[in-house]
Formats: C-alpha cells, sequence, structure tokens
C-alpha cells in the first residue's frame, strides 16, 4: 500500500477492546464504548513513526495494571505493542469517573444549565486525557487531539465497573 494517499495509510480501521480486561458496566457506558470505537474508526489520525505499514489495527487491554496497544499492520498481522503504566493517569481516571456518573444522574433529572456545567467539566478533563496519552505516546504513536479523545474514553472504558 505504499503508493497510497498517506491519509489513507495513516489511520485506523478496526479497534477492539480485550473482552478479559472489561469490567461490567451500565447501559450507558456500554453504549459510550461503542460510540466511541464507531466514531474511532470512522474519523482517525493515527500513524506509527518508523513504519509505512497502514493503515491500522489497534487492540486495547489492560494486562497487571498496565494499558497495552497493540498494533496491527494492514494484514491484521502484529506491529508493534507499546505497555503504558497508568499510575500517571489514576487521579484523571478517578476524577473522570466521578464527573461520568454526576453527568449520568444529571441527565435524567437536572436542570440544562447544570447539565450543561457538568458536562463541560467532564469534557475538561476528556481533553486532559487525551492531551496526556499524546504526551505518553509521542514517538511510538502519532495521533491528533480527536483521535487521542477517542482512545481515551475507551481507555476509561476498561476501568468502568457497573
Amino acid at each position: 500500500m505504499s503508493g497510497t494517499d498517506p491519509a489513507a495509510r495513516n489511520r485506523l480501521v478496526s479497534v477492539t477492546l480485550d473482552e478479559a480486561s472489561i469490567g461490567r458496566s451500565t447501559a450507558d457506558k456500554e453504549h459510550e464504548r461503542q460510540i466511541a470505537i464507531y466514531d474511532l474508526i470512522e474519523e482517525n489520525s493515527f500513524g506509527v513513526p518508523g513504519h509505512d505499514a497502514g493503515p491500522y489495527g489497534l487492540k486495547i487491554a489492560l494486562q497487571d495494571s498496565k494499558l497495552v496497544l497493540e498494533i496491527l499492520d494492514e494484514h491484521n498481522a502484529p506491529l508493534v505493542t507499546h505497555i503504558l503504566s497508568l499510575t500517571p493517569l489514576r487521579g484523571l481516571l478517578k476524577d473522570y469517573f466521578f464527573v461520568c456518573e454526576s453527568y449520568y444522574a444529571a441527565i435524567r433529572t437536572a436542570m440544562p444549565g447544570q447539565i450543561e456545567a457538568i458536562d463541560m467539566g467532564r469534557r475538561g478533563l476528556h481533553n486532559e486525557g487525551a492531551q496526556m496519552l499524546i504526551e505518553r505516546l509521542k514517538g511510538k504513536i502519532d495521533c491528533d487531539i480527536d483521535t487521542a479523545r477517542r482512545i481515551f474514553t475507551l481507555v476509561a472504558a476498561l476501568h468502568w465497573k457497573g
């Protein structure tokens, strides 16, 4: 595929979450996972420095309290695996879950202004998580902020418990 447009190569065409890593969760959270995967596949910018093997597949898992990102080449063969400590993300994930729970509760009973305020906080934490992922993956994975946001949603999804 080396003769094709770089935008067609530097993208994800499949994303899977390790079933063994996923905790049981609510319908809201399951829905958010599905939307994040769909949105991520539909629109993303994803490259692997030093490789021209895209489009790519991505498998996301938790293993021994670490984040595992396995990148597959265009033929679904493993290309590279990155294992990251989740310690830098723990506090942010805890805050994100708290705000998400507040948001899900608010959308059922709160006034629109309250929902909007909670959602602004949620988006802010989401952006912070995406930026942290971009920084931690620098030199390993190239992606834009929207792609990192969707990946952060899926990393968070691995931690959601019902």
